[in-house]
């Protein structure tokens, strides 16, 4: 485990650690005290903090609202709202992961420990001032339209103490990643079961037979993990996927990705570099003993991981097919095959809830609130939900490009701005290829997937709209 460096103040940071770059992307803060109105921020993970910041610089007085005792959100590994385990690195390198005005450490690992993730976001708060504005252990019940009619509305939040406060702009970052997606199949299973919102350390795999299901991010790692303490460990996938490697040609491989996309090389380019490199550095699927992707490259979110193959090679992880029924300890797949086992861990991903509001309010359609950029209501123009994406990349750097957007939009609509007409038409009627041109495979796990590098483009688009 890599130790937490220790930041120090805001006042106290010396510049070679932290040097934000903010002449682009900070906003200029207000001093018309007589138009400030408030804005409500519900989280303060990742998101939440970098909506507060925006807010903030746009003149905005910021209350955020902290169901937990602390900052972070899902990297404060132990929280209750946490889903993250005790070995959990980011999947996507520092460029590709942090905010673009407050640069991780040069000290820091390629792909940062979940301790310095959540020291960064400490670091973070402190840089922008935000610590002040958080409310913690203020959990919030419900929220309602004061005038549901009024696309101005205000906001009227009901906290889980039974008061409540009015808020003229709601900004929800609660998260989507939470809420366990449980898969049904036929039968009963008499051994343990868990998701992997639970799993927190290997020593519960030790000297049992376990299978591991769901082939994203967290199946594999919890697979690769389970392989080096238990009898044997199965691990069942309903397609095979394409599981990239950290590293490719010595760099992290989204920084390959990126320069790829730089050089404007056409999506089958890419896709051809991407197979070359794939079978170049991890051979085909065959011939490892995984099963073969029914999808093309970039199809699926991405998974990245060097050890799955090796371990599959070595015989410690046995690939298996989707489950088709549970007998007492015996599982049986959909190939007639059948293992006996003690624990599954169901990596099977979230559901999108937003449990404290009407999904009405939301404009709630096939599973997923319909935002323009997953941001925007198409009525309202003082509610905004950040975070509301998978990214093929890192999170934090687009949520900030949301945040400006979102702060600049609200303040434009504030100050009787011109500017906002041209948004506030285009959220009420139209909708935003978010996939760069990418045809992602009709499954819920994909239902907020954008191309980050598509995606950027698109709200920076919008944001020198306002300047």
């Amino acid at each position: 485990m890599h130790p937490i460096i220790n930041f120090g103040t805001v006042d106290t940071v010396p510049n070679s650690i932290f040097n934000p770059e903010v002449s682009m992307q900070a906003a200029p803060v207000s001093r018309r005290s007589v138009m400030e109105k408030t804005a409500a921020v519900i989280g303060a993970g990742s998101s939440g903090l970098a909506a507060a910041r925006h807010f903030l610089a746009l003149g905005f007085e910021v209350h955020v609202f902290e169901r937990e005792d602390d900052l972070g959100g899902n990297w404060n590994y132990g929280k209750p709202c946490a889903r993250i385990y005790r070995t959990t690195h980011t999947i996507s390198s520092k460029p590709g992961t942090e905010f673009p005005d407050f640069p991780m450490p040069q000290e820091f690992p390629d792909y940062p420990h979940h301790t310095l993730v959540l020291a960064y976001l400490r670091a973070y708060a402190d840089h922008f001032g935000l610590i002040e504005h958080i409310h913690f252990s203020t959990g919030v019940r419900k929220v309602e339209p004061v005038n549901e009619n009024d696309t101005r509305t205000r906001w009227l939040l009901t906290f889980e103490r039974g008061h409540s406060r009015r808020f003229d702009i709601l900004v929800i970052a609660n998260g989507h990643n939470w809420y366990p997606k449980w898969p049904e199949y036929p039968g009963v299973f008499s051994g343990r079961k868990l998701h992997s919102a639970e799993y927190r350390t290997p020593d519960i795999f030790s000297g049992r037979r376990v299978l591991v299901v769901g082939g994203g991010n967290s199946g594999c790692d919890i697979a690769v993990e389970a392989s080096l303490v238990a009898d044997h460990v199965w691990h069942s996938t309903r397609r095979g996927y394409w599981y990239m490697p950290k590293y490719l040609l010595g760099r992290p491989a989204d920084q390959v990705g990126d320069l790829m996309l730089a050089l404007k090389l056409p999506l089958w380019l890419r896709r051809l570099a991407a197979s070359m490199m794939y079978r170049l550095l991890v051979g085909s699927p065959e011939k490892t003993g995984l099963p073969r992707p029914d999808h093309r490259f970039f199809e699926t979110h991405p998974v990245i991981n060097s050890l799955l193959p090796y371990y599959v090679v070595q015989g410690d992880i046995t690939p298996k097919p989707d489950i088709a029924q549970f007998d007492g300890n015996t599982v049986y797949f959909v190939n007639t095959s059948s293992v006996e086992v003690d624990l599954i861990v169901f990596a099977t991903g979230y559901l999108i809830r937003i449990p404290f509001i009407d999904e009405r309010h939301l404009n709630w359609q096939s599973g997923r609130p319909g935002l323009f950029l997953n941001i925007f209501h198409p009525a309202y123009d003082s509610l905004f939900v950040a975070g509301l994406i998978q990214p093929d990349s890192g999170q934090f750097g687009l949520v900030h490009w949301q945040m400006l957007l979102a702060a600049q939009y609200a303040a434009a609509v504030r100050d009787g701005r011109p500017a906002a007409d041209l948004l506030r038409r285009q959220k009420a009627e139209s909708q935003l290829d978010l996939g760069g041109g990418i045809c992602y495979k009709d499954t819920s796990r994909h239902y907020l997937e954008v191309e980050h590098w598509r995606y950027r483009q698109l709200l920076q688009k919008w944001i020198k709209r306002f300047q």
